[in-house]
């Protein structure tokens, strides 16, 4: 099977070549290609070791609570007939969720065997996790991985030379009329597609939307079959309710009243912190950013959900892909807050990997009041922010006003205009001049990545 390039791919080379580096446990949603990527990772070194707890649970009795990880890799190695050798083995524990002992036991080889490169991952990672808080601090790097990026998306495709095309391109020096229109039709079929490396694949290979929603289809009922596993006393019926309300309530808000009637905010919340874990949506917390960190201003009150990927989203929404299409520039943008919620989905995807997500929005609570901007990111130790928007359309007196109150100088209109630049005069402000970057949406990785990085 073809392997399509991850970012991550670059950051675990790196892990590789760390004469400092810790057992690394790569951390997401089933299905985004965390084992993939790891075998791929597998073809750097002379002998690759996979072992699947789920698969394979008899040995999971070689992971105990007073584990001595040499004699355990000697043990392994003489079960699967294959070398363990510190620099020439990558030994990857998959499914290692399933057993707590094993979970506990990643600190060991840091401590009693840093030479060897150990990996872990694993489907509901995050509920065991949950349980043992400190299972390895400071023992153990968490590297966070995530669906396809739309640049992942372009490359998979063969098109690499226009994503550095594109990396390259500056309000200054803005894209040709023809690299912005491929570049805008590329993005509709990323809407319908989305970033599941098994739908990417099936779009590579047969282009046909039909067959692409089928793939969808096959996720959220493998989902769904999760479910149960979450927690015995919780109804998968009212996860499979609230995983829908994410999504219908994408770019908004989250109202606890309509995500299921008759049932408590309590119950929809644990709902949703449950879908948290699971990686299947991702909370963007309202913040008043008066300064860094945008946390400590956080608002628990008001929380948007971004659905996990918005291909598998507009599938489970049933929506057309004639909607997608063939709409105009200004349909295409708002139609069902989906660009609002591409924007953060790629925001998360080329932030930190090694770090949790943490995405912010301001809104101004005022009465009568309905300036809101929809991303906040933190660029050179100052506040920037960043308005998702129709085409040419809007006035972004949201923007000018956060700007104002805050005291901020630049800030980010995403949309699926050229690259650009808007210079404003605020007279309520001293005349102070104030900039906005006009960014294509299917350019927003120009915001973190240089054009010097390697894909």
């Amino acid at each position: 099977m073809t392997y399509f390039k991850r970012h991550i791919d670059d950051k675990l080379l790196e892990w590789k070549n760390d004469a400092r580096r810790k057992p690394l446990l790569i951390r997401g949603a089933r299905q985004v290609g965390k084992s993939t990527a790891v075998r791929e990772l597998g073809k750097q070194f002379r002998h690759f070791v996979e072992v699947n707890l789920e698969k394979q649970p008899d040995l999971r009795q070689l992971f105990t609570e007073n584990i001595n990880v040499k004699t355990t890799c000697e043990k392994l190695s003489g079960t699967l007939a294959i070398p363990i050798i510190p620099g020439e083995t990558l030994l990857f524990i998959d499914e290692i969720q399933v057993s707590k002992e094993a979970v506990m036991a990643l600190r060991y080889f840091k401590e009693d065997y840093p030479e060897l490169h150990v990996i872990a991952a694993g489907s509901l990672l995050e509920f065991a996790l949950e349980e043992l808080p400190s299972f390895g601090v400071g023992r153990i790097r968490s590297l966070y991985m995530y669906p396809f990026s739309f640049d992942e998306f372009l490359m998979a495709q063969g098109l690499g030379l226009t994503v550095d095309f594109k990396r390259k391109a500056t309000a200054c020096a803005p894209l040709t009329a023809s690299a912005h229109k491929a570049l805008t039709e590329q993005l509709r079929s990323f809407y319908l597609v989305g970033g599941m490396p098994a739908a990417v694949t099936e779009w590579v290979e047969t282009h046909s939307y039909i067959e692409v929603s089928r793939i969808h289809n096959e996720i959220i009922d493998t989902y769904g079959d999760d479910f149960s596993k979450y927690k015995k006393r919780f109804s998968p019926v009212l996860l499979r309710q609230v995983l829908r309300s994410t999504a219908l309530q994408a770019g908004k808000k989250f109202v606890y009243a309509t995500a299921a009637r008759d049932t408590k905010s309590t119950v929809v919340k644990e709902a949703l912190h449950l879908l948290t874990l699971a990686g299947l949506v991702a909370p963007v917390k309202h913040t008043d950013a008066h300064g860094v960190p945008l946390g400590a201003e956080e608002n628990e009150s008001y929380v948007k959900y971004l659905f996990f990927d918005l291909g598998v989203m507009q599938t489970m929404l049933n929506i057309p892909a004639r909607d997608i299409l063939m709409a105009t520039e200004v349909d295409f943008v708002n139609k069902g807050s989906a660009s609002e919620m591409f924007a953060g989905l790629e925001m998360m995807k080329y932030g930190d990997c090694f770090m949790k997500p943490d995405l912010h929005y301001w809104q101004n609570h005022a009465r009568n009041s309905q300036a809101e901007v929809d991303y906040l990111k933190v660029s050179n130790g100052k506040i920037l922010p960043i308005e998702v928007k129709a085409s040419t359309q809007g006035s972004m007196q949201s923007l000018w006003i956060f700007m104002r109150e805050r005291k901020l100088f630049d800030g980010i209109r995403t949309s699926l205009e050229n690259f650009g630049r808007l210079f404003y005069h605020d007279k309520q402000d001293d005349n102070s001049e104030r900039h906005i970057n006009i960014v294509p949406l299917y350019a927003l990785s120009n915001l973190f990545i240089t054009t010097h990085e390697q894909h």
